[in-house]
């Protein structure tokens, strides 16, 4: 098994990052989401990997929150692919359909909320359908501690990665020195 992020290869995952959803969330782990989710949106944008972003009801559960947002503007809108789903699983919403074979990627690193319901099916859906998942542990939330911890064991039950967003960025940097390294090792400080 290749562990290894590959940027011709990866596409970031946003699941539901949204208002009301985040206002549940325990605060502390809101904040370490939000700034790492951040840390992953100047990855890509820098490694030019494309972008996913999913909504869950967001007439329900509000629009992606404001920082995420800005982190999202920040990259080229063509690589920015949003839609919204009522469907737990991303990848069973019907505005996905087609997306993940449009975009050739293989591996997803995945990130959002909640870890055991819309991150786990995700997930779950993306590995029967041959995908390498990347779950960045640092950038998942649950409502609860005890649904977290379920949410990222499950996870790892499907075969995908549970990782952290440093292990993420230093695989896609593979090496010191460069201009993205100066950037983005400021932002993970």
């Amino acid at each position: 098994m290749n562990l290894a992020v590959d940027p011709a290869r990866a596409a970031l995952l946003v699941v539901d990052v949204q208002e009301r959803l985040a206002a549940a969330m325990p605060p502390e782990g809101m904040a370490a989401l939000t700034r790492n989710l951040v840390i992953l949106c100047e990855a890509a944008r820098r490694f030019g990997l494309p972008v996913v972003v999913s909504q869950q009801y967001p007439r329900g559960l509000g629009a992606t929150i404001g920082p995420v947002e800005e982190a999202l503007a920040a990259l080229p809108a063509d690589k920015v692919h949003r839609f919204d789903k009522v469907e737990f699983s991303a990848c069973a919403a019907p505005a996905a359909a087609g997306l993940w074979q449009r975009l050739g990627r293989d591996q997803w690193i995945t990130t959002g909320m909640e870890a055991h319901v819309c991150v786990y099916q995700t997930v779950r859906q993306l590995g029967e359908e041959g995908a390498a998942v990347h779950v960045v542990r640092d950038a998942v939330l649950s409502r609860t501690p005890d649904n977290l911890a379920t949410g990222l064991a499950l996870i790892e039950r499907t075969g995908a990665i549970v990782s952290s967003t440093e292990v993420v960025v230093f695989d896609l940097l593979q090496k010191a020195g460069t201009d993205d390294f100066k950037a983005l090792s400021k932002l993970i400080r």
